[in-house]
């Protein structure tokens, strides 16, 4: 068997109730949702009662969902998966890189409570929205929006399908002139033109916030969504801060570090967070690798038969 690799969601991921059954069943996962109430209380509550409104408030998604796949993954490993290498999608990154031992818990989630903050707020500033287009190419997407004053291809999901971020007032036209090229646009479960020069003054204050902390080289290899390569190694803490701070205004290329992952010997993705989003988006880059999406028990349990 080649590499197991661990993938963390992103936003337009969460749903009411994720992580519940983890935290009851799992005492590793109910410490991590102990970890993040101590620092951000009602944290676990949102996450196991939370409607879909609260959870899709940018300053509640982001700790909601990290704190929600850092649970998963200590169960996965108190089951003894351990991950070869990992990447995350956009917020799913700082997972990874918490994974990964970059900086302790506590000091990650204390990162993504101010990073779903200033992302809010600069959403706020600027009303913006996110769509998928499906059916085009990643060139076609370019060409199309190259036609408006300010939408944005900004996550290359897989073939076939990539997010863009727009001006709220310019995306009906857009949608139109997707489908005149024989695509669809989706609108994506988020509030806020993500990945794009919207976040232009989050991304400031982020690369701020960061230069306070210290940081170490990950564990295991952590692909960037940036350059879907590895992030850098001891010594370059300057380079891996500008990774994180840029990537809040840099397009996720997200079906080329998945490619780079393969060819680095991953036949083996573990989804780690709600639902199956990213399973769907590698299936389609190769469909020879193996998939298993995990957020419960029972994706515990069939991971566990698949490579224990």
């Amino acid at each position: 068997m080649g590499k197991i690799a661990f993938v963390f969601s992103g936003q337009g991921a969460q749903h009411t109730g994720m992580g519940k059954e983890l935290s009851e069943q799992n005492p590793a996962a109910a410490e991590i949702f102990r970890k993040a109430d101590a620092i951000r209380p009602g944290t676990s509550e949102q996450c196991f009662e939370g409607s879909d409104e609260i959870l899709s408030v940018t300053k509640n998604t982001q700790p909601c969902l990290f704190a929600m796949e850092m649970a998963a993954a200590a169960a996965l490993k108190d089951a003894g998966i351990q991950a070869d290498m990992a990447a995350g999608f956009s917020l799913g990154e700082l997972a990874a890189l918490a994974f990964a031992g970059m900086a302790d818990f506590e000091t990650m989630f204390s990162l993504v409570c101010k990073r779903g903050e200033l992302m809010q707020e600069a959403a706020e500033r600027t009303p913006a929205a996110m769509a998928a287009v499906v059916k085009l190419t990643a060139d076609q997407v370019k060409e199309i929006c190259g036609g408006f004053s300010e939408v944005y291809p900004v996550n290359f999901n897989c073939p076939g399908q990539v997010s863009v971020s727009g001006k709220a007032e310019e995306m009906k036209a857009f949608g139109e002139a997707v489908k005149a090229a024989g695509g669809r646009m989706i609108p994506l479960k988020v509030k806020g033109g993500f990945h794009s020069p919207f976040m232009e003054t989050a991304a400031k204050a982020f690369r701020e916030e960061l230069s306070g902390i210290s940081v170490k080289a990950p564990e295991i290899p952590v692909y960037a969504n940036r350059t879907a390569a590895p992030y850098p190694g001891e010594g370059r803490e300057t380079e891996m801060k500008e990774l994180l701070a840029g990537q809040i205004i840099s397009p996720v290329q997200w079906e080329q570090t998945i490619r780079s992952m393969i060819a680095d010997g991953a036949d083996t993705f573990v989804e780690i967070g709600p639902g199956e989003t990213l399973c769907g988006m590698i299936k389609r880059i190769d469909k020879n690798v193996r998939t298993f999406p995990v957020e419960d028990i029972k994706g515990i349990k069939t991971m566990e038969a698949a490579v224990c």
